[in-house]
């Protein structure tokens, strides 16, 4: 009853804030709808899926979502990261079973939800899922090869036997699929160089189809889609209990990477806007209801769409209301256009998900990694392999294990704390710069079961104008803590709080170095004591002119 009269408020309240700020969330959705259309298509093609399948999927479990989800910006519909797990549960199971494991799933969502463990998520080392980001690209990128080359071959349950079905038809490839995909491929390169008004991908889309056409070339398409909204639809045999053990696997992994998905989306979500943050908990239960409610109108399980979440955010989406409208938006379009649908090449929508997946490598993650700590890489590089020759979960459980071992190794308690104005300040500053000025003592390494509480604790300080770190008792600092620390750089700098560092130990100024993070930061914002950085910001102080070393206490005795 108490989650019930929660959601009751909470929309209540979302309905008048949605009104303040509708000019910006139909800006959002229906940007949002544009880039999610190809995509929808394209993940449900990639998924072994029909097409419509897809488009159903984008519009009732993006309204479910947005309405009862924990993120105010968050875009739900078909990733490529449930793709990967989707098409070899299709190829296995079929998509009547399919359609089971989703409710499944979406139960176990909302009950992760109810139990408060969608907080869980951030804890999972930044090396695990930079490696299973970096894997499901792979996986992507080689299973649209038979769509790129032109080939009609039979789906294979697993990553190599397919790829290497694919190797040994090549003989048959298509030379007009080629050519197709290679104009949407350049073309979604290229075209934000002219405009970012309109998606490259859907002009891609839309040309490629028209060319097509024209010529009358014999490429394979995705075939017709219906010319109306998704109905509601029975489940056959969804009271068959030992079908459902037969499925608990496959949902099992449906659900854990829908949560971790979601939730790593709208934790992306909330570093790109200072607004309403996201709900963890209240997020799996938005997710399991979309995941369980849109099998019946004949769609597969969704997620959190990192890619069009950020162009909602940055198209002006603040409210709910922006999600609704993205679906509402995708409803339209499938009433209007969809028998244009049916001449779409599949090789067009091949080039799409390649050149999304090359962009879904976190090259900069693999940068950062190499130049970090090269035992995170090796995490990394064990989790991409798990990815893509076994299955994500085992990667992800993989990945924990192995970061686990790391962090029993590198363990030690963190203190995190602010220091009293007595303690941290020499004397005679004003009483109007010691408000504008907060001093944190940081005690042992900064791991990445820290990471998150470290990154928290120091978020909520809107009257500070410059924050200082004491970091004299940090002797070490892994990638997440480096994460961590770059991503506390740059809310401050949103809020135009100047970050300070004092005391930095020599490995930990060695790992800022290499990774680039000290020069981001400045070097002129780092000092030997948090004296020397506090007089740094007025050096009128009558302390700071008779001179630190004999008129102020040291900084073992302040720490």
């Amino acid at each position: 009853m108490k989650v019930i009269n929660k959601f009751s408020g909470d929309l209540q309240g979302w309905v008048r804030h949605s009104f303040a700020h509708w000019r910006g969330d139909l800006t959002g959705g229906l940007t949002a709808a544009v880039v999610a259309l190809p995509l929808a298509l394209a993940f449900a093609v990639a998924s072994g899926v029909d097409p419509k399948a897809g488009l159903y999927t984008a519009i009732v479990a993006g309204i479910i979502a947005a309405v009862f989800g924990g993120s105010p910006v968050q875009i739900t519909g078909p990733t490529g990261a449930m793709a990967v797990i989707l098409v070899g549960i299709v190829a296995k199971y079929g998509i009547e079973k399919v359609w089971i494991a989703g409710v499944m799933a979406g139960i176990i969502q909302i009950a992760l939800g109810v139990a408060k463990l969608g907080r869980l998520v951030k804890f999972i080392p930044y090396p695990v899922t930079a490696g299973f980001t970096n894997g499901i690209a792979v996986i992507i990128f080689c299973g649209q090869l038979n769509n790129f080359f032109g080939l009609q071959l039979p789906r294979s349950e697993h990553f190599l036997p397919g790829l290497w079905q694919t190797v040994m038809h090549l003989e048959g490839l298509n030379w007009a699929a080629v050519g197709l995909a290679t104009v949407v491929i350049v073309i979604k390169l290229f075209w934000a160089r002219i405009t970012t008004t309109i998606p490259g991908s859907l002009v891609g889309l839309v040309l490629a189809t028209a060319i097509a056409s024209f010529l009358h070339l014999d490429v394979p398409t995705i075939g017709a889609i219906p010319q109306s909204l998704p109905l509601p639809q029975s489940i056959p045999h969804w009271n068959d209990f030992g079908l459902i053990r037969e499925l608990i696997n496959p949902a099992l992994a449906l659900a854990a990477l829908g949560s971790i998905e979601s939730l790593l989306s709208a934790v992306v979500a909330d570093g790109m806007t200072v607004s309403e943050k996201h709900d963890s908990d209240r997020e799996l239960i938005g997710q399991g209801l979309a995941n369980m409610i849109v099998p019946f109108f004949g769609g597969i399980p969704a997620t959190g769409a990192i890619a069009r979440t950020a162009v909602n955010v940055r198209s002006g989406g603040k409210t709910r209301l922006s999600g609704v409208i993205h679906g509402l938006a995708l409803a339209m379009i499938v009433l209007t256009l969809a028998p244009l649908a049916a001449q779409v090449p599949l090789a067009a929508l091949a080039g799409i998900l390649m050149v999304t997946s090359v962009r879904m490598i976190e090259w900069e993650a693999i940068g950062l990694l190499v130049r970090a700590t090269y035992s995170d890489f090796a995490v990394m590089i064990l989790t991409w392999a798990v990815t893509i020759f076994f299955d994500l979960v085992l990667a992800v459980e993989v990945g924990l294990i192995a970061a686990g071992a790391l962090f029993i190794k590198r363990m030690s308690d963190l203190s995190l704390g602010k220091v009293p104005e007595t303690e941290a300040f020499p004397p005679g500053v004003p009483l109007e710069l010691s408000k504008q000025i907060a001093v944190y003592r940081v005690d042992g390494p900064v791991f990445f079961g820290a990471a998150e509480r470290f990154v928290t604790f120091l978020r909520n300080e809107p009257e500070v104008k410059y924050l200082i770190l004491r970091l004299r008792f940090v002797p070490n600092m892994d990638t997440t803590g480096l994460v961590a620390m770059e991503d506390i750089y740059h809310d401050l700098k949103r809020h135009d709080c100047r970050l300070l560092l004092s005391g930095l130990q020599p490995e930990v100024h060695k790992l800022l170095e290499r990774s680039g993070l000290l020069d981001k930061i400045g070097r002129e914002n780092c000092f030997e004591t948090t004296d020397a950085a506090i007089c740094a910001l007025n050096p009128d102080l009558e302390a700071c002119k008779r001179g630190l070393a004999s008129n102020l206490r040291s900084e073992e005795l302040v720490a």
